[in-house]
């Protein structure tokens, strides 16, 4: 009895230990691919900051029909974006429900997004039948193109690092760009709403991020596909914005 106890304990302490060491792997292979995204972002910030259209707002140079051109080309995009989110959720398997969930929930709060877009529109004087019957460019072709093939996949983790570029550009960019916009246009708070909205909520959603990695990490092949996703998204997302007339 007095062995069997033992053996009982040995076990719990092995368990123990193998989940310990799980977690210190799955840390380490986040804090990896974490900073492998953060260089593809840093890379992403040079193009923007070299688009047209962006060179015309950090130089001073922005006017109101540059706003609305800027405004209906990302309404494309942000539009399809509850829309991949949603066809990804459905094509993870139960092996990561939780992350499924998680993903369910960001296109539920993200669905209608596209509103404040066309909001923001109307309230800087954009008639709203522009924004709503406009086309995608060719930028924004190639990301919905390549975000929704993406999902279609089987279990289509690697738009986690499409989401890194696009919650990151929120983060980091929305805020700082919507009040540039203001201060140019001399724009009410309601005409830029959707640029501060962003930059105030997306820092959360972040936060978030980091545990869906977690949720798929480690493993190597997951990892490299990530921050390839998030290269190509990069790319196409840039091609996006360059593609706007400024």
């Amino acid at each position: 009895m007095h062995r069997a106890r033992e053996r009982a304990g040995d076990d719990r302490l092995h368990d123990a230990g193998d989940c310990v060491m799980a977690e210190q792997l799955a840390e380490a292979a986040v804090a990896d691919c974490l900073r492998k995204l953060a260089v593809v972002f840093a890379d992403f910030e040079q193009r923007l900051e070299a688009t047209p259209l962006i060179r015309k707002l950090t130089r001073g140079r922005f006017e109101v029909a540059d706003y609305h051109a800027f405004l209906i080309n990302l309404r494309q995009q942000v539009k399809d974006g509850a829309l991949w989110m949603s066809r990804a959720a459905s094509n993870i398997g139960e092996d990561h429900l939780e992350l499924r969930s998680t993903l369910m929930r960001h296109a539920v709060t993200e669905h209608r997004d596209f509103r404040l877009l066309e909001a923001d529109f109307t309230a800087s004087g954009g008639a709203l039948e522009d924004i709503q019957s406009a086309p995608k460019n060719v930028g924004s072709e190639a990301l919905s193109a390549w975000m929704f093939h993406e999902a279609s996949k089987p279990d289509p983790f690697g738009l986690l690092g499409a989401m890194f570029i696009i919650e990151g550009l929120g983060s980091i960019k929305a805020k700082p760009w919507g009040l540039k916009v203001q201060e140019r246009l001399a724009l009410p708070d309601e005409a830029v709403r959707f640029l501060l909205y962003h930059g105030d909520n997306d820092a959360e959603h972040m936060k978030e991020f980091e545990e869906m990695l977690g949720m798929v990490l480690p493993d190597p092949f997951i990892a490299e596909r990530i921050v390839t996703t998030a290269k190509v998204t990069a790319r196409l997302y840039a091609l996006q914005i360059e593609e706007i007339a400024a």
